[in-house]
């Protein structure tokens, strides 16, 4: 019986494969920011009505405004307040977007998953060798947005940003088909890598958000250029931005993938783990020190 289940499964897996990653992604994620920011009521309509016939879990319900001029606002719909409340435990970082929870866990040496069976290196996501030297034996968590999911992310603590390392690369499609067929896929698309500076030498925390197929921008807003296919500005983009944990700090124009890298003194918080749903504000990682010192003297190492 259980192999009858299976090799539908099998077959439907291998098509959206073929569907997602055997066609011009270059070409398509392109196109899906040029098309998701027409300006037409009735356009936008009806893209959501067809979008919600593949995606039941949709709730645009949640939505601050109810009527779209273009899919692209939809994708970057903001939350009426009060549906994301941020967990304040001084301890804990929290999930800076809605998600599912992928691979996670302790990193090993200098060794991540992505899928069981499929590891990388810290080196080749994040291309600094000091930075990704910080993470060898702590913690990751993989966190996929969906695409029907809410696309903003937020700071998982008070913290502040000094720098994004903007690097380019292919689209491949981040679902879970993928990641269990592609090696070293998270290193070879678009991806952004954010250290956030926490006034606390001995704790670190690093955003990657990673681009994928359809995702056709990251937006910063503390930056003033939006992070696309068309970029060709400079890898290192210097920035003075602060945060306090649940501030928002920028969106993706379609679902995509959010890696977190904590130094080794972290935990995984209870009920975290692959395949399990988490929404922005939810307790993360615990072991966050209770102490810092003056946000505004938040300092790189090497300053």
């Amino acid at each position: 019986m259980m192999k009858i289940l299976a090799q539908p499964l099998s077959k439907q897996e291998q098509l959206n494969f073929l569907l997602t990653n055997r066609i011009p992604r270059r070409w398509l994620t392109l196109f899906m920011g040029w098309y998701s920011q027409i300006q037409s009521p009735w356009l936008a309509k009806i893209s959501i009505r067809v979008w919600q016939w593949f995606a039941e879990d949709l709730r645009l319900q949640d939505a601050k405004q109810q009527e779209f001029n273009s899919l692209g606002e939809c994708f970057t719909r903001q939350l009426k307040d009060g549906l994301r409340p941020i967990n304040q435990q001084s301890d804990i970082v929290v999930s800076p977007c809605d998600a599912i929870v992928g691979a996670c866990g302790r990193v090993e040496g200098n060794r991540v998953f992505q899928a069981k069976g499929f590891p990388y290196e810290l080196n080749d996501l994040i291309p600094d060798v000091r930075l990704a030297h910080k993470y060898r034996n702590g913690f990751f968590v993989t966190l996929r947005l969906k695409s029907s999911m809410y696309h903003r992310f937020h700071a998982p603590v008070d913290c502040q940003v000094k720098q994004v390392n903007y690097i380019s690369g292919d689209t491949w499609n981040v679902n879970p088909v993928a990641l269990k067929r592609v090696e070293k896929l998270f290193c070879k698309n678009e991806r952004a890598v954010i250290e956030l500076l926490l006034g606390d030498k001995s704790s670190s925390i690093t955003l990657v958000p990673v681009a994928a197929i359809l995702v056709a921008s990251m937006k910063f807003h503390f930056l003033p250029k939006v992070l696309d296919l068309r970029y060709k500005g400079p890898n290192l983009l210097s920035c003075h931005a602060r945060f306090n944990k649940g501030q928002e700090m920028g969106y993706f124009q379609h679902g995509s993938t959010i890696i977190v890298f904590a130094t080794e003194h972290y935990q995984l918080c209870q009920g975290v783990a692959q395949g399990s749903p988490i929404k922005m504000g939810e307790a993360l990682l615990q072991g966050h020190p209770t102490c810092h010192g003056d946000p505004s003297s938040f300092a790189d190492d090497g300053a």
